[in-house]
């Protein structure tokens, strides 16, 4: 049965909640004074959570984020410094051929205060003229078209095009909270901060693949504030640091560390990575990343097996691709020791719990998929490269 998603004020709790009989559970967002605290997953019985065992449930999912955000807020103290004014961005969209999903997200950025950000829509490579026209339905949107193919492609033109210093960016499929922009701006108050991430929640869970990823692979990582440091951490390590579904970065990195490396990402034979790279760049550096979890939007899912297949191979492919340019471009020969402990300590365990069929082991097909990938992750990638520097001669 599928998963209800429940967003719920801990401070103003209803005595009882109402769900749909077809949901025997219910992942739920808890928020204290509108700030994420955590997350529960509880059970529905009969359409209904409610009394005592929700607020004992949501208390105990909470922990003690609930009792530090409370502090904090009745000393009103804010960790991440001082505000002398809200910076001013530019937020981007890229997309390819989704407009419903690219709706539902234009939908939600609508809502967000008005504090004289500019939004983009990045079209990259489009084969009809579905998002052009869609775009028409939202006069604060500017549309600009991309031909070259892929997401880090779309995220360059973003850079080049935006008019402020702050570009953030989100996915098509993606649902952005109201306080989701200037939660991510709040954190570039330290000059060495370059780029932001936010805490990604499932939009729905309707079906047992949208299930599965969001057990095997959440894009959220979790309720604690971090700042990721250059100076002390491994840039090959980025898993912590969050998704470009929900990010924010500085344009002067242009200038400081370049754009994002167009053989890696969604549209490229290297189907990912793109994001990887960039925040690694950053580290790398020296300067620094900040996780905010009050900057939180909603993703929706893969809703199939098939998509879900397809999806867990291109993260393997992207991973791999990844770690190739690292090795080959930045000479970071440390990749080769994080590949072995990758396949040491977790693909090859969690396949073999799947062949003898462990509870709660994921699909083996699914894990094979995903090692084929990471697989051909090195040839992804310079068969990638070896296409944008055709591309590049063609249109020069």
């Amino acid at each position: 049965m599928a998963t209800a998603i429940l967003d719920l004020e801990i401070s103003k709790l209803p005595p009882e909640i109402t769900v749909e009989e077809r949901y025997s559970k219910a992942l739920i967002l808890i928020r204290l004074h509108g700030k994420p605290l955590g997350q529960a997953l509880l059970p529905v019985v009969g359409g209904r959570l409610g009394g005592d065992e929700l607020r004992e449930g949501l208390m105990n999912a909470a922990g003690d984020n609930l009792w530090k955000s409370w502090l904090y807020d009745t000393l009103e103290w804010d960790e991440r410094g001082p505000l002398e004014a809200m910076p001013i961005a530019t937020v981007a969209v890229c997309t390819h051929e989704r407009p419903e999903d690219l709706r539902r997200c234009l939908d939600a950025l609508m809502l967000l205060p008005d504090d004289g950000q500019e939004y983009l829509v990045i079209d990259n490579w489009p084969t009809t003229d579905a998002t052009k026209e869609l775009i028409k339905n939202y006069p604060k949107v500017r549309y600009v078209r991309e031909d070259v193919v892929g997401e880090s492609a779309a995220r360059n033109r973003a850079l080049r095009e935006a008019k402020h210093e702050f570009v953030a960016f989100t996915d098509d499929d993606a649902a952005p909270d109201p306080n989701w922009l200037r939660s991510l701006l709040r954190n570039f108050t330290d000059p060495r901060v370059m780029g932001v991430t936010g805490l990604v929640m499932p939009l729905e869970l309707e079906t047992e693949a949208q299930e599965l990823f969001e057990f095997y692979s959440p894009y959220g990582q979790g309720f604690e504030r971090r700042v990721f440091d250059g100076a002390y951490c491994n840039p090959l390590i980025v898993d912590p640091l969050g998704v470009s579904a929900s990010m924010a970065l500085r344009k002067s990195l242009i200038d400081s560390i370049g754009l994002f490396d167009e053989a890696l990402g969604v549209g490229t034979p290297a189907k990912a990575g793109s994001d990887c790279e960039m925040f690694a760049r950053i580290l790398r550096s020296g300067y620094r990343m900040v996780y905010e979890p009050r900057a939180l939007s909603w993703h929706r899912h893969r809703r199939t097996w098939e998509e879900l297949r397809n999806l867990l191979k291109s993260y393997g492919i992207g991973v791999y691709a990844f770690w190739t340019r690292m090795f080959l471009v930045n000479r970071e020969f440390g990749v080769t020791l994080l590949a072995w402990r990758w396949l040491r300590y977790k693909q090859i365990p969690e396949l073999f719990a799947s062949l003898r069929k462990q509870p709660g082991c994921i699909p083996s097909y699914l894990l094979l998929a995903q090692l084929r990938g990471c697989i051909s992750g090195p040839m992804a990638y310079l068969t990638s490269r070896k296409r944008l520097q055709e591309v590049k001669g063609e249109v020069s």
